[in-house]
């Protein structure tokens, strides 16, 4: 992507965002558009995969803090950017006509409004300023590639076992057909013989010296003489792929994974970014996490009351099949016991433990014989107050 690309586009506009928007604000705004836009969810829409297009580019640019920066400064520099926009005032080396962005990029500019600008412009376009000195343009220099996200909705069981899972990926990538090059399969991309594969230009106007992008390569440093139908040129078109994404064991609900070099490929045989996966944990019939301690899986178990009272021997169910559980006898309902071993395992090969809470379950209905055995217990219990401590405490 060229300056003038920069220049032209308003990357915000495309996002639906303002250009002080927060990292937060602009990753929201692109989430929803690519939902929205998705090829997947736009089967046969070709605007839609245009779009699409455009917005993952603007992400690509926004998203990443060096980028913007140096997007921010060119669109300020050129008072907001697109083509036709005019500076006006003198400059030195004649001419008080303004120019526009076409001067700049495209020719020599109107009414001498040229001498100078390597002073004005050589910060942006990394040239030393004075005296003829090339410098690499932004458009030529490597640029690694941006971080892409996506998203991952897994079981329960594959969260706390770990799992190898397929994601679906459409998000800007190296073009399949050119290789990243930008060229027709069978050509070759030669490097710009105006610039030397600098990018800029350096051009002497009496007492001033001043570099400008290079007109025939637009600034990028290379010619590319028949470009790939695929991605004209630019070597990065959007794609779907299939990636496998190892979760590991333990993962928890709203957990990032990170796959090295799967985001969006560099420039200029730069490095790719990340790729980060937000694993989403569907919720479990029965059993949950504990918050203290997430090796710990938990599960509710109904009891009657006489098996509180007397004791019993339960069988619960596991993640893997079942297990025996003692329930002391006088064990108050609320109570959780630990089963050891039978949670999630750890990255040391060990496991959680098992935490099962007993409650009583209470009777909706009792037939004539349950009631009247119930009505005998009360009589034979009436002595005992389980309240008497809370009413003394009152007086």
């Amino acid at each position: 992507m060229t300056q003038r690309d920069w220049i032209e586009k308003d990357f915000y506009r495309e996002l639906g965002v303002a250009s002080t928007a927060s990292a937060d604000e602009i990753k929201k705004a692109y989430r929803k558009l690519a939902r929205e836009l998705h090829p997947d969810a736009n089967p046969g829409d070709t605007k839609a995969e245009t779009r699409f297009k455009t917005v993952s580019e603007a992400y690509g640019i926004l998203s990443d803090p060096v980028k913007r920066k140096e997007y921010d400064e060119t669109r300020a520099l050129f008072a907001g950017g697109g083509a036709g926009g005019g500076f006006g005032g003198g400059f030195p080396g004649g001419g008080t006509q303004g120019f526009d962005v076409g001067d700049i990029f495209g020719r020599a500019g109107a009414g001498g409004a040229g001498g100078g600008l390597g002073d004005i412009f050589g910060g942006l376009f990394g040239n030393a300023g004075r005296g003829g000195a090339q410098g690499y343009s932004t458009a030529s220099r490597p640029q690694r590639g941006a971080d892409v996200e996506s998203e991952l909705r897994i079981s329960f069981e594959d969260a706390v076992r770990g799992a190898t899972m397929p994601i679906r990926l459409s998000s800007p990538g190296r073009c399949d057909t050119c290789g990243g090059s930008g060229a027709r399969p069978g050509t070759s991309v030669r490097t710009c013989p105006t610039c030397n594969g600098q990018g800029v230009v350096s051009r002497s106007q009496g007492a001033f010296a001043f570099s400008e992008p290079c007109r025939d390569c637009r600034g990028s440093g290379r010619i590319v003489d028949d470009p790939c139908p695929e991605c004209g040129g630019d070597g990065v078109s959007t794609r779907t792929r299939t990636l496998t994404v190892r979760v590991p064991a333990g993962v928890n609900d709203g957990q990032r994974i990170r796959l090295a070099g799967q985001g969006e490929p560099g420039r200029g045989g730069a490095p790719a970014g990340d790729l980060y996966v937000k694993v989403h944990v569907s919720p479990h019939r029965i059993f949950g996490r504990s918050a203290k301690n997430s090796d710990d899986l938990t599960l509710k178990v109904p009891v009657t009351y006489p098996e509180l009272v007397l004791g019993t021997t339960l069988t619960v169910p596991t993640l893997d099949s079942t297990v025996s559980l003692k329930i002391p006898a006088g064990t108050s309902s609320g109570r959780t016991l630990r089963v050891r071993g039978r949670g999630v395992e750890r990255k040391d090969g060990r496991k959680g433990d098992l935490l099962v809470t007993v409650e009583v379950a209470v009777p909706q209905k009792l037939d004539d014989a349950a009631a009247e055995a119930l009505e005998r217990y009360v009589e034979a219990t009436k002595s005992y107050d389980p309240r008497a401590d809370l009413l003394g405490g009152g007086r």
